[in-house]
Formats: C-alpha cells, sequence, structure tokens
C-alpha cells in the first residue's frame, strides 16, 4: 500500500526551512565572533609588537642622548682647552717681547732723555720721562717709528718742570705700541 502522508507538508517543510536558516544564522553568528575575535588578537598582538618595538626605540633614544650630552661635554672640554692652549701658545709667542722691548728702549732713547716710569698694557706702552728739550723728544719719536719692535709713537703731555731748575727739562708722556713681530720680519 501507498504511503500517502496527510500531514501538512508545507508547514514542515517551512519549519524544517526556519530550522536550517536558524542554524546556518547561528554557525555565521559563531563564525562573526570568532573572526572578530581572531581580528581583536591579531590587533593586540600588532599592538603588543609596535609598543614593544616603541620601548626598544626609547631606550634607543635615552642611550643616543646620553651620548649626545656626553658629546657636548666633550666638545665644551675640548674648546676650554684649546682656549687654554692659543693662551699658552700667545704666552710662548710673547716670552722674547719683553726682551726686544728692553733693547728698543735702549736703542731708541737719546741722549739727554730719561725714562722714569714704562707701563705695558697688552701691547700698549705708555712712557714717562724727562727729557732736556722738546727736540730730545722729537729725537725720541723719530727713534720710536723708526725701530724694529716699536711703532705708532703719540705725545700726549710735554710741559716744563718747575721755575727753579737751571736745566729748563721737560716732563713728557709718550705712548707707543709694541709689535708682536719685527717689521722686517713682517715685511718678509
Amino acid at each position: 500500500m501507498a504511503h500517502i502522508n496527510l500531514l501538512p507538508w508545507r508547514e514542515e517543510r517551512r519549519k524544517e526551512q526556519l530550522r536550517q536558516f536558524l542554524t546556518m544564522l547561528g554557525l555565521s553568528v559563531v563564525l562573526m565572533l570568532l573572526i572578530i575575535l581572531a581580528i581583536h588578537l591579531q590587533y593586540n598582538r600588532m599592538i603588543s609588537a609596535q609598543e614593544s618595538r616603541n620601548n626598544y626605540l626609547k631606550g634607543e633614544i635615552t642611550a643616543v642622548e646620553k651620548q649626545i650630552r656626553e658629546i657636548n661635554n666633550i666638545a665644551n672640554e675640548k674648546k676650554r682647552l684649546l682656549a687654554r692652549m692659543e693662551v699658552i701658545q700667545q704666552l710662548q709667542r710673547n716670552r722674547p717681547g719683553i726682551v726686544h722691548l728692553f733693547e728698543e728702549m735702549v736703542k731708541v732713547i737719546p741722549e739727554g732723555a730719561h725714562i722714569q716710569s714704562l707701563k705695558q698694557s697688552g701691547n700698549q706702552l705708555t712712557i714717562n720721562g724727562i727729557a732736556q728739550s722738546n727736540a730730545r723728544v722729537s729725537a725720541y719719536m723719530r727713534n720710536i717709528d723708526g725701530s724694529d719692535w716699536l711703532t705708532k709713537p703719540q705725545l700726549n703731555i710735554i710741559e716744563k718742570k718747575g721755575q727753579k731748575k737751571k736745566d729748563g727739562g721737560r716732563d713728557f708722556i709718550l705712548r707707543a705700541e709694541q709689535l708682536a713681530q719685527s717689521k722686517k720680519e713682517i715685511k718678509k
């Protein structure tokens, strides 16, 4: 005998389709949650890796900044040492200068003129002295101008000494400049 199904087949088919739909929907939701979870885990792993790289870079930057500070300290120390070396070299260059100065002072002073005091400030000289006449002071200035180690004589003051003196001497203040090299060396 033939089986005849008298149950409403359409309703069962709808239930079956609904069950399949809900199953597919559930599987889709589970699959989406798994995908979202995987993406979330991947992002967390990427963020963690980037933070690890950032921390490494921060450590390296700190080390480089420390090295830069050390380099700056070394550069400052180098500048300080170079300045000291320059002062020492300047002193070495000027060491024979006082010898040349006194030698030239003896050579250029004319007869009838006497030096009372000599003051040096850098390469500037201030000479206080007494001369028998204005001509002796002029000769002294010419001698300074012709000197190898002295130049630029300037007469600041010349005045007659007290009236009671019979020699008629003149007090004078003369300024001149001492050269670091002789005029002969400069010309070469």
